[in-house]
C-alpha cells in the first residue's frame, strides 16, 4: 500500500522541527483569538500550509502524521490529483449559477453516480446540499412529506448535526446542544445496541436493544405516527459504536412493516471509510434514504440525500434546494473523488488499514489496562479508555493521551458521549510506514501516561 500525495512535492514523512504548536502557529493563534468567535474550537492549533497523502504540513515546517482526515473528509487525501484537476477545470469555466436557476451537468452526474453506488437496485433519485446537517434535515423533510407523519425516531449516542432540528436529533449535550435550545419537537430517542456497555453482555445486546427500541416506539409514540427512523450504521461522534450484529436488520424490518422511512446516516461512515462503499452494506441493509457528506468530495462542501425515487419525489417542486447546494466546483470535486476511489480501490485500502491497525490496537489493549475496548471497521477504528479495573469512562486520560500524540507529530481525534474514545480516521491513501509510525507514537504515549 503506497501513498498518493497528489504531487511529488510533499514528502510522506513525519517531521518535528519545533514545539507543537510552533512559534508561527502561536502567532496566528493570537490573531485567531482576536478575530474568530470563541465558539469555534480546534483540536490542535497548528496552522496548515499543505496537506496530502498521510501528512499535514504546518506554517513552522512541521509535518504531522494525519490520523483524522479532517474528520473523515479527505479520504482520498487532501490534494488528490483527480479532485484538483476536475475542480480546477470547473473553476475556470464558472463558479456558480445556482442549480435552481440554470442547472448544469455536474449536479446531474453526481446524482447518477449516487444512484449507482448506494445500496439497492431500485429506482433512485438524489438532492444535493452543502453539509451533513443539511442532508439529514432534508431527509426528515422528505420522509414527512412522503408519509404525512411527523414523529422522528433517533438513538442513544447518535450525532446528526448542529442545526436546530439536527441538534434535537443528536444525543450528546456538550458541546453540541448546551444552551442552544429550545429544540425542534416530535423527536424521540430509543436505545442503541452498544455491545461494550450493554448491561447483560454483548451476546444479548442486539436482541434486547432492538426489542426495547421497538417496544418504546410502539407504546410511547405509535408506529403509525413515525415518519422516519434515522440511524448511523456505525455511530460516529457517539464513540464509533458498531451496533451489535442483528440490531440494524431488526430495526429496518420494523420500519418496513410499519411504513416508516428508514434513513441511514452515512455522513461519516460512507464512501469507502469502512471497507465498503457504505457501512450499512455490512449486514445487507438497503435504506429507503441515505445521507452522505464528508468523504463525498475530497474536501469541498457537498452533501446529498439519495433514496427511493417515489420517496424523493414526495416533496413539492421548489421544496428542496438552497443557493449553494450542489455547487458546480464541489460537484466536479466529487466526481474526482469517486474516480480516485475506484481507480485506487479505496475499499481495499480501508480493509488493509484495518489489517495493519487493528491487531496492533488489540495488542495495546493487552498491554495497557486503561483500554477497555477496540472496535470499528476499515479505516474507522477506535479505542475506548476506562479507569483500570472498571468500565468507568476516563476522559482525562483520553485528553492527555491525545496531547502526548500531538506533541510527537501525530494528529489524533477524541470523541464519544463520555469523551473517552480515541478515534482513528487516516486518509485511505496513507502509506503503511506512516501508519506503523503513528501506532509506535501511540504506544509511546500510553507508556508515558
Amino acid at each position: 500500500m503506497t501513498a498518493t500525495t497528489g504531487g511529488p512535492s510533499l514528502p510522506q514523512e513525519r517531521r518535528v522541527v519545533t514545539t507543537i504548536p510552533g512559534p508561527k502557529s502561536r502567532e496566528l493563534q493570537a490573531r485567531r483569538t482576536a478575530a474568530v468567535a470563541a465558539g469555534v474550537g480546534s483540536v490542535l492549533p497548528v496552522f496548515t500550509t499543505r496537506a496530502g497523502g498521510g501528512v499535514i504540513e504546518d506554517v513552522d515546517g512541521n509535518s504531522l502524521i494525519d490520523f483524522g482526515s479532517g474528520i473523515a473528509v479527505t479520504s482520498v487525501g487532501s490534494s488528490a490529483e483527480a479532485v484538483v484537476r476536475r475542480a480546477s477545470a470547473q473553476l475556470a469555466e464558472f463558479t456558480h449559477s445556482c442549480f435552481m436557476v440554470t442547472p448544469y451537468e455536474g449536479y446531474v452526474e453526481v446524482c447518477e453516480k449516487l444512484a449507482e453506488l448506494t445500496p439497492g437496485d431500485h429506482a433512485k433519485k438524489s438532492a444535493l446540499f452543502n453539509s451533513g446537517a443539511e442532508a439529514v434535515e432534508n431527509a426528515v423533510k422528505i420522509a414527512r412529506a412522503y408519509t404525512r407523519r411527523q414523529a422522528v425516531v433517533v438513538f442513544d449516542h447518535g450525532y446528526h448535526g448542529r442545526t436546530n432540528l439536527t441538534m434535537a436529533l443528536t444525543a450528546k449535550n456538550m458541546p453540541y446542544k448546551h444552551s442552544f435550545g429550545p429544540f425542534a419537537p416530535e423527536v424521540y430517542r430509543v436505545p442503541v445496541a452498544y455491545p461494550y456497555r450493554w448491561l447483560t453482555g454483548p451476546e444479548h445486546c442486539a436482541e434486547e436493544a432492538s426489542a426495547q427500541a421497538i417496544d418504546m416506539i410502539s407504546k410511547q409514540i405509535g408506529a403509525e405516527n413515525v415518519a422516519a427512523i434515522v440511524i448511523e450504521p456505525l455511530l460516529g461522534e457517539g464513540g464509533f459504536i458498531e451496533p451489535a450484529k442483528g440490531f440494524l436488520p431488526r430495526i429496518a424490518e420494523f420500519a418496513k412493516a410499519n411504513g416508516i422511512v428508514f434513513v441511514a446516516d452515512e455522513i461519516q461512515s460512507g464512501f469507502c471509510r469502512t471497507g465498503q462503499w457504505f457501512a450499512c452494506e455490512d449486514e445487507g441493509i438497503v435504506p429507503d434514504l441515505i445521507t452522505t457528506a464528508k468523504g463525498i468530495a475530497g474536501g469541498l462542501p457537498l452533501s446529498a440525500v439519495t433514496g427511493r425515487a417515489e420517496i424523493m419525489d414526495a416533496a413539492h417542486s421548489g421544496g428542496l434546494g438552497g443557493t449553494y447546494g450542489g455547487n458546480p466546483v464541489a460537484c466536479a470535486a466529487a466526481l474526482g473523488a469517486i474516480e480516485t476511489m475506484r481507480e485506487l480501490d479505496l475499499n481495499a485500502r480501508a480493509r488493509r488499514i484495518e489489517e495493519v491497525m487493528k491487531p496492533r490496537l488489540l495488542a495495546l489493549r493487552e498491554k495497557y489496562e486503561v483500554i477497555g475496548d477496540v472496535r470499528g471497521r476499515g479505516a474507522m477504528l477506535a479505542i475506548e479508555l476506562v479507569r483500570p479495573g472498571s468500565k468507568e469512562p476516563a476522559p482525562d486520560t483520553t485528553a492527555a493521551l491525545a496531547k502526548a500524540c500531538h506533541a510527537e507529530g501525530l494528529l489524533v481525534l477524541t470523541t464519544g458521549t463520555y469523551g473517552n474514545v480515541m478515534r482513528f480516521l487516516p486518509p485511505l491513501v496513507i502509506g503503511e510506514e506512516l501508519l506503523n509510525e503513528g501506532l509506535d507514537i501511540l504506544d509511546g504515549a500510553f507508556a508515558g501516561l
